[in-house]
């Protein structure tokens, strides 16, 4: 005989499931109202049709982030502060309850660090410090479950943000180079590249590991790709699963002495490299250190370092162009494809591009601070236009509110939006698509 004490327990545990469930769909049902938009779109420059509201302000450092299917907004956000007073980095999770298009809560789950952050498996993958790790996590839950190390040991120095992306069983795992192009002491003007560029062995590329297997280190992975020098801005292309990034082009391109590089001067290494973005298919070698965009050429050439002139690319054989290059130093952050419904066809034909924004285009002003639109179509590119500006300007000067702000991440809402994050003054921005009259 079943006790009244064990039917009541079961149809207690029932109710809580189902009030849970009624819980998150009545958060999602929110979400997919139309959104109020911000006076001025909070301080954005925007196409015709589009708003946007801050959805969050003044978060520590955020970068990259992904979105669970009841419509919260996960991030990862990096460490800030110098020396003693530095703090450590955390996983946020934002929720907007009420579908005001402002996050309604702001939950700290645990610490972490880098650009890495997705959804996959029924884990949360992040990056913290030298690991990727990996939380058991149910949506519309507002606390992890405990933590695998899925990939630990990873190199110091240099470019570490080691972000990813999961796909199935696999991530791909972004190991950006130690140095600027691969010179064997300081950064100095000229000096020559070690050649070959061992450096290439371990880092400069994507690396493919198992999403499930705990322990691993980086001699675990397979080289997927080469001869990219860091790329933050990785994405996969839901039309057919292919591997695409932009790439950090390299600093100091600068003429050498007398007698080469004629007709070039102190502006071209503001104007170049060209931000590459690169279609990945494995084996790729896209060419760092010996070779870079010319944005003067419109071809791979060969660097300084190597022996290059700024036009010869006797060092560029077999490396792959790229699909398209942005202007130089823009500090391409994060890239995503739009699959939603909401902003209008002709956005269901490519990727988001968000841009830091430069530091060293001297003697010419700053550039980037922008989230731009790609279109491409069968593995090929066609003619960015941007999306949304005036985060900062271009001569680095503050944006409309009187702060800096510098776009870092992109993830798409259930409900068709955009979200863009801004990690110089913890902003997150809510892009939507009303229409025009």
């Amino acid at each position: 005989m079943v006790s009244f004490g064990r039917i009541h327990g079961v149809v207690a545990r029932t109710l809580g499931v189902v009030l849970a469930a009624a819980a998150l769909v009545s958060v999602a049902a929110a979400q997919q109202r139309a959104v109020p938009c911000d006076p001025a779109n909070g301080g954005l420059t925007l196409p015709a049709g589009f708003c946007a509201t801050v959805f969050a302000d003044s978060l520590q450092a955020p970068r990259h982030m992904t979105v669970a299917p009841n419509g919260d907004l996960l991030i990862v956000g990096n460490a800030a502060g110098r020396a003693n007073a530095r703090r450590p980095g955390s996983i946020f999770l934002l929720r907007d309850a009420n579908g005001d298009g402002k996050a309604d809560a702001v939950t700290r789950l645990a610490e972490a660090s880098g650009s890495g952050i997705a959804l996959a498996n029924g884990y949360l993958y992040s990056s913290t410090g030298r690991s990727i790790v990996r939380y058991t996590f149910a949506t519309g839950a507002t606390s992890l479950g405990p933590a695998d190390t899925i990939i630990t040991d990873l190199a110091t120095g240099g470019h570490t943000a080691y972000n990813f992306v999961v796909v199935g069983s696999t991530i791909y795992m972004n190991v950006g180079s130690a140095t600027n192009a691969c010179e064997p002491g300081p950064r100095t003007p000229r000096t020559p590249g070690a050649d070959p560029c061992v450096e290439l062995e371990t880092r400069a590329g994507i690396w493919a590991f198992d999403a499930s297997k705990r322990g691993q280190k980086p001699a675990d992975g397979t080289r997927y790709v080469t001869g990219v020098r860091n790329s933050l801005a990785m994405t996969v292309d839901p039309r057919d699963q292919s591997l695409w990034a932009t790439m950090h082009g390299r600093d100091g391109l600068q003429p050498p002495p007398a007698g080469l590089w004629d007709g070039h001067d102190n502006t071209y290494g503001a104007e170049n490299p060209g931000e590459q973005v690169n279609h990945m298919v494995k084996g790729d070698d896209f060419g760092w250190p010996y070779c870079y965009w010319s944005t003067d050429e419109k071809k791979l050439v060969t660097a300084p370092e190597y022996g290059g002139d700024g036009r010869k690319s006797d060092r560029c054989a077999g490396k792959k162009a790229p699909a398209y290059a942005f202007p130089g130093h823009w500090a391409p952050m994060d890239m995503l494809f739009y699959t939603g419904t909401q902003f209008p066809a002709e956005y269901r034909n490519g990727a988001f591009v968000a841009f830091h924004g430069s530091w060293n285009r001297a003697p010419l002003p700053n550039m980037g601070y922008r989230v731009a639109f790609l279109p491409i179509s069968g593995g090929r590119a066609g003619t960015h236009r941007d999306f949304a500006t005036e985060f900062s300007f271009d001569n680095g000067a503050p944006g409309r509110d009187g702060r800096i702000h510098r776009p870092a991440g992109l993830a798409q809402g259930t409900d068709g939006s955009l979200y863009i994050a801004d990690d110089v003054a913890g902003t997150i921005y809510k892009v939507s698509y009303r229409g025009t009259r």
